[in-house]
């Protein structure tokens, strides 16, 4: 086997879907790379039979190569299992196997017995901290020669979520897009500006930040584009606790210290620290009181929660700067 091919047996375990789809494919495209004509059998556990892997694995007489890929190896019977673990000790020269388990206690067996038979394991768990998800859009970005600002990337985020499938197509149409080589925090909100999410938070820091005119247009958009009033709420609602929690941390806790204690990513703090100038405890509270108001309001408590929505933002405003 030269050295480029890929390992005989390789074990993709965790719960990230599009990294586990994403390494299967490196596997595949490593066989090809070596061997043009390579064949693949791409198999679901649950309907893999006993004997069928003997008979994908056994020798060509014409040599040809072939990746096996079993997905949901999980969900695989105990005589598959114990034929897998068989192979794995003694695999066969011209195939490589990939097995793809999402973790957990089902299918143990099948990990331990490939682990100890020496297959290769690629980690593939879900990315929970939002230190982790804005590397994953940095990396994305930089596979396609982009660079993106730490703004950007932060807005990308708040915009789209956490599924990575959705981060790395929004990632994708950025580069594809976007002109120059640096995304900016305005070519993000030219793309998913549409999202309820986003027009939501972009109202929202445009009120706290005390740009009246620009969250009154904002807002108008968004009521016309269908974003729900409700939703438009939450976001000013989130954002004015946002204000207070940070407003109210201790004075000695600093960056990630800060951060730990608020249960914040340091981003998001360095982003509300911004716009806390200004901002008084007694003007936040009363932003809050008149959210609340709101939230009654555009569900079913008022005849217009257009007006009710442009009201509140206007009292935001002024209660940041005191009037």
């Amino acid at each position: 086997m030269a050295a480029s091919d890929p390992a005989p047996v390789t074990l993709v375990i965790g719960d990230e879907e599009l990294l586990a789809d994403r390494a299967v494919g490196e596997v595949v495209a490593a066989a090809r790379a070596a061997d043009p004509s390579t064949e693949t059998h791409d198999l679901i556990g649950g309907k893999v039979e006993p004997g069928e892997l003997t008979r994908l694995t056994s020798p060509s007489l014409f040599g040809d190569r072939s990746v096996v890929v079993i997905r949901s190896a999980h969900d695989l019977v105990k005589e598959v299992i114990a034929e897998i673990v068989s192979y794995a000790a003694h695999p066969a020269e011209e195939t490589t196997l990939v097995l793809v388990h999402p973790g957990g206690v089902k299918g143990k067996a099948l990990v331990d017995g490939v682990k100890k038979a020496g297959a290769n394991v690629v980690t593939v768990t879900k990315l929970t901290k939002p230190a982790e998800r804005l590397a994953f859009v940095k990396a994305e970005l930089k596979r396609a020669g982009r660079t993106v600002s730490g703004d950007a990337a932060s807005a990308l985020l708040d915009a789209v979520g956490s599924d990575l499938r959705e981060l790395a197509a929004a990632c994708s149409q950025l580069a594809f897009d976007t002109p120059g080589k640096v995304i900016d925090e305005a070519a993000v909100a030219r793309y998913h500006r549409g999202r309820a999410e986003v027009s939501g938070f972009t109202v929202a820091d445009s009120a706290v930040e005390g740009r009246l005119g620009d969250a009154l247009e904002q807002l108008r958009w968004a009521l016309a584009t269908g974003t729900a009033p409700v939703l438009l709420v939450s976001a000013l609602a989130r954002s004015l606790r946002s204000l207070a929690k940070v407003g109210g941390a201790p004075r000695n806790l600093r960056g990630g210290q800060l951060a730990s204690h608020l249960g914040m990513p340091p981003w998001q703090v360095t982003r509300v620290q911004n716009q806390l100038r200004g901002w008084g405890p007694d003007g936040i509270a009363r932003a809050l009181q008149a959210v609340a108001a709101a939230d009654e309001q555009v569900k079913g408590g008022g005849a217009d929660p257009a007006y009710a929505l442009e009201r509140t933002v206007q009292t935001i405003v002024a209660s940041r700067t005191g009037r």
